[in-house]
């Protein structure tokens, strides 16, 4: 039986964690989320860190110039780390376009199994407990299991966008909370 849930990031989950790190960084994607984009050697000597680093997000500390504070959230089944999703607090003209509210990612051995519909389920009320009445959720016209998941939740498709020579189209979605 699976019994499924969010948690903020915690040391508790970090070997299943890490070992997502590896799985994430075998497929080298270059379209998704930040856990592409760690470096596995800093992580495992500095977890901490990088858990006090997404705390910092949530509440708008240390950020890049131009980001706005942003919520982690891990689905975490059987006691092992499946996936993340991020909610960005608020829309810059950049997140309008291209980013959304919401992102999420399920690691490589766990897609195709339902959990992703899942964990934008359960991601939500989350949203909508910070203040998001409308969450706007994107991605590329060619990531067709993730197109499935936005409307498995609802999500009413707005319109695409060109991206630029070589990219794929921003599929554009809105869903009520």
């Amino acid at each position: 039986m699976h019994t499924m849930y969010l948690v903020s990031p915690t040391a508790r989950y970090k070997e299943s964690f890490l070992l997502a790190m590896e799985e994430y960084q075998k497929i080298k994607a270059t379209d998704r989320l930040y856990v592409y984009t760690l470096n596995l050697k800093d992580l495992k000597k500095n977890f901490l860190s990088h858990l006090h680093q997404l705390s910092d997000e949530a509440v708008g500390k240390n950020l890049p110039k131009g980001y706005v504070p942003q919520t982690t959230f891990w689905l975490i089944d059987n006691d092992t780390f499946i996936g993340t999703a991020t909610i960005r607090h608020r829309l810059t003209d950049k997140l309008l376009r291209e980013g959304g509210h919401i992102g999420y990612d399920i690691r490589p051995s766990k897609r195709k199994k339902g959990y992703g519909k899942k964990l934008l389920a359960l991601v939500l009320p989350k949203a909508k407990v910070l203040g998001i009445t409308r969450a706007l959720i994107t991605c590329d016209e060619t990531n067709i299991g993730s197109k499935k998941i936005i409307e498995a939740n609802a999500g009413i498709f707005e319109n695409s966008v060109e991206m630029g020579e070589g990219k794929p189209r921003k599929l554009r979605y809105w869903i009520a909370l």
